[in-house]
């Protein structure tokens, strides 16, 4: 048991998930949202209610204590406002219950239930794995319904001739986030439109209503001689960072420590963790840059997360994209995510099928330690596991379908054991039961 300093007096029940998430090969606690390991956010935002904390493989072995406490299972990605609207509901509910939705919540019917394996459907509920239980209190816990507060999004205007009947295309975003990570497209949504896309969008809210946070910001902008997403308001920048005057960053933006902005380089609305390298002309919108990662020249990184020490090269262009640590994509590299036909884009859903994206515009996903070679055009949602290194050729310029590790290019050279497999390619079979 670990005990935490702090004010809350609940008890926290981590539920472990071992699922392994696809193409990781790690369950979802160990992946990076925010440029942070999932059980490290968890940890930190219920730090203010819990003053103590257990792990648990099954929900069976809770016991009636008679203690107040928390259960939640250590694959969910939630933000303040949205615990403390559960935990509101649940205290003056005054009874055990479950977190629940319902298919009337456009954020849960459009992007939280596509793809996921973590929900329980019963009656017109779909029950999540995190559950309140007062002082004393026992039993099974009734459904408790949570509205996420949707708010439509336009993020792509396209053309009538493209589009079919897509028309444009819209997010729509929660003014309470929560999903379960189940799959690499719930990282996708989590890290960047849940984060970074939603952060935008409650900050033009805010500036919107409040006058006086509106003129604070413009007076630090006078005061520096910026436009207003540039100033220091908007744009938190790390110690001993080097950033070439040419560089247009617009907030919000936050830069890490140690971080090298070379000319020219464009950055909106992302977060860059420490010691990342940002070579001239590169471009990072809307995007998780993870520490220690190094983009070369005229990379472009839209919508896409990008975990620690990995390396996307020069003219590498990567659109909503999910990439693992210390991974190389090749120079010239295209992560395509627009079907040229109006059809659904698959993904790989928490069961392990392929199943529809309900995204008419997705990119795809790669593993930690992959070797991508230069030149390749990967399709809309496909995945290339860990480990697999792919060297582009005549026969395989062209990435139509997931890649596994028995696909390696690897193993097809002189040096077959030059580069060993670090990360599990298969997933357990089932999640942790309620």
């Amino acid at each position: 048991m670990v005990v935490m300093a702090n004010k809350g007096k609940m008890l926290k029940v981590v539920l472990r998930q071992k699922k392994l998430i696809a193409p990781f090969g790690e369950p979802a606690r160990e992946l990076r949202l925010q440029n942070t390991p999932l059980w490290l956010w968890q940890r930190d935002l219920l730090a203010g209610y819990c003053n103590q904390e257990i792990e648990i493989g099954s929900i069976a072995e809770v016991g009636a204590d008679g203690k107040e406490k928390l259960i939640v299972a250590d694959n969910l990605f939630f933000d303040e406002p949205f615990l403390a609207q559960f935990l509101a509901q649940a205290k003056q509910f005054a009874h055990p219950s479950r977190l629940a939705f319902t298919m009337q919540d456009a954020t849960f019917r459009e992007h939280i239930l596509p793809l996921a394996s973590s929900f329980e459907k019963q009656g017109d509920n779909y029950l999540a794995p995190m559950c309140y239980y007062p002082d004393g209190s026992s039993g099974t816990p009734r459904p408790l319904v949570v509205d996420s507060m949707p708010v439509e999004a336009g993020y792509y205007n396209v053309p009538a001739y493209m589009a079919g009947k897509m028309g444009d295309l819209v997010y729509q975003l929660p003014g309470r986030g929560f999903i379960a990570i189940d799959s690499w497209v719930h990282l996708f949504l989590a890290d960047i439109v849940f984060g970074l896309f939603n952060r935008g969008i409650r900050f033009e809210k805010r500036l919107k209503a409040d006058l006086g946070y509106k003129l604070g910001l413009v007076a630090q902008a006078l005061l520096q001689g910026k436009q207003l997403l540039q100033s220091a308001g908007l744009v938190r920048v790390g110690k001993h960072c080097v950033i070439d005057p040419s560089a247009v960053i617009h907030g919000p933006a936050t830069i890490g420590d140690n971080v090298t902005i070379g000319a020219g380089v464009v950055i909106e609305n992302s977060i860059i963790g420490n010691n990342v390298n940002i070579s001239q002309g590169a471009q990072v919108m809307l995007s998780v840059v993870g520490d220690g990662t190094f983009l070369p020249f005229n990379a472009a990184v839209f919508m896409t997360t990008i975990m620690e020490n990995s390396i996307v090269a020069q003219n590498a262009c990567l659109q909503m994209c999910v990439i693992g640590r210390n991974t190389f994509i090749g120079a010239g590299t295209t992560f395509t995510d627009f079907n040229l036909l109006p059809i659904p884009i698959r993904a790989t859903d928490g069961n392990g099928s392929l199943a529809s994206s309900n995204r008419p515009v997705l990119g795809s996903a790669v593993g930690h330690n992959c070797r991508i070679g230069s030149g390749l055009v990967i399709y809309p949602g496909r995945m290339i596991g860990s480990d697999v290194v792919l060297i582009g050729s005549n026969e395989r310029s062209v990435i139509r379908k997931n890649v596994g590790l028995e696909d390696t290019d690897a193993t097809k050279t002189r040096y077959p054991h030059s580069h060993p497999p670090q990360y599990a390619n298969g997933s357990d079979d089932q999640p942790a039961k309620w």
